[in-house]
């Protein structure tokens, strides 16, 4: 095994994507699964704010008990209908170009915070820093994902960038309409999840692959965590949420009334997976 090199995939799915990735890392844990310990993590949007955490040296069981916490201090968002129109929209508008509805759905992240629409981006840079557990970079292959809300330039981030962490990591949660682009070297970004939810394919080339999924499927030109991960040579395990753990994330992936029950949810649902995913790690 010590040749075998390995792959944490963590995709984005707001603050119930968070706490579900938290619960299902802690019950593999219970299972003695050891994915923190990959040699490659890469964080999309919410997967970047676990990736930091566990990569940082976060304690993986006291991370889950923070997502039980009564939610006073965070108030809920939501993607609005309109927003969603805008979305389908920028997709329909750019006929499969990839690059083309990067661009117009940071143009609608740009407007959206012109018009007051969300938060200021200092307001959101305080909500993510709280969630960190130290702002420098871990001495771990930590990658998170950006885009360029100008260019729609895909962009990957890790210790080399010089990128302070915290940028980094708010730009990945930079869910365009919702939250404010952030600021990294004069330039605006926003979600890495404009790209792909997961951007499994960064994983490629490794040889024993895990991608916790909250959000697995595509969207437009985004591409799917199964079409990213078609054709690897590596074990891959992809794991996404069960029915019951749809029910316990609801609607609204940005509420965080619904973390605790989502995090638990992913812990129960780990045991369902603890199999299939050790066969991918350690088979």
């Amino acid at each position: 095994m010590s040749d075998q090199r390995t792959a944490l995939v963590l995709g984005g799915g707001g603050i119930t994507g968070i706490a579900w990735e938290l619960g299902v890392l802690a019950g593999l844990a219970d299972a003695g699964v050891d994915l923190p310990g990959a040699d490659l993590v890469v964080g999309t949007s919410a997967g970047s704010v676990v990736g930091a955490q566990l990569t940082c040296g976060a304690d993986l069981e006291a991370a889950f008990a923070r997502q039980l916490a009564p939610p006073t201090a965070e108030q809920a968002a939501r993607m609005t209908r309109s927003g969603l129109l805008r979305y389908g929209l920028a997709a329909l508008r750019s006929r499969g170009d990839d690059v083309a509805f990067r661009r117009r759905v940071g143009a609608l992240a740009l407007a959206a915070e012109r018009a007051g629409l969300t938060p200021t981006e200092q307001e959101r840079l305080d909500v993510i820093g709280s969630r960190l557990v130290g702002l420098e970079w871990p001495d771990r292959d930590l990658r998170v994902t950006a885009v360029d809300a100008e260019t729609g330039e895909f962009r990957v981030l890790d210790r080399t960038s010089g990128v302070p962490l915290l940028q980094a990591v708010a730009a990945s949660c930079a869910v365009p309409g919702v939250y404010p682009p952030v600021t990294i070297d004069g330039r605006r970004y926003v979600d890495g999840g404009m790209r792909s939810a997961a951007n499994a394919d960064l994983a490629d080339g490794y040889d024993r692959v895990v991608v916790l999924a909250p959000v697995p499927r595509g969207f437009g030109p985004l591409a799917s965590v199964d079409a990213q991960v078609t054709g690897m040579v590596a074990r891959v395990a992809v794991v996404s949420p069960d029915e019951v753990s749809r029910r316990a994330i609801g609607r609204n992936v940005l509420d965080p009334a619904a973390r605790a029950g989502s995090a638990r949810a992913g812990r129960a649902q780990a045991a369902g997976v603890a199999a299939e995913v050790t066969e991918a790690w350690q088979g």
